[in-house]
């Protein structure tokens, strides 16, 4: 199932903060900061990453819905896979 990028925008940019964030991870560590702050970072781009996946997938089901066709009971069946594997 091909999404509207339009739709996507959210998601790249939640991606994109999380791209810094891993940025700022590494220089935390280079810089020998402390491990609770370091956890505490990737726990916040483990969530944005995840969000991101649901967000996907909630679009993906919204469009399915929203379209009909006759693919769609398909397209929900391996979103429904989709969701599980990210929860």
């Amino acid at each position: 199932m091909k999404l509207d990028p339009e739709e996507l925008k959210p998601v790249i940019t939640r991606l994109r903060r999380a791209q810094g964030q891993i940025g700022g991870v590494i220089a935390m560590i280079e810089d020998g900061r402390e491990c609770r702050d370091i956890v505490t970072q990737l726990a916040a781009i483990g969530k944005a990453v995840d969000r991101a996946g649901f967000t996907l997938v909630s679009t993906g089901v919204r469009s399915c819905i929203a379209n009909g066709g006759e693919d769609c009971e398909e397209d929900l069946a391996g979103l429904e896979k989709l969701f599980l594997s990210l929860a």
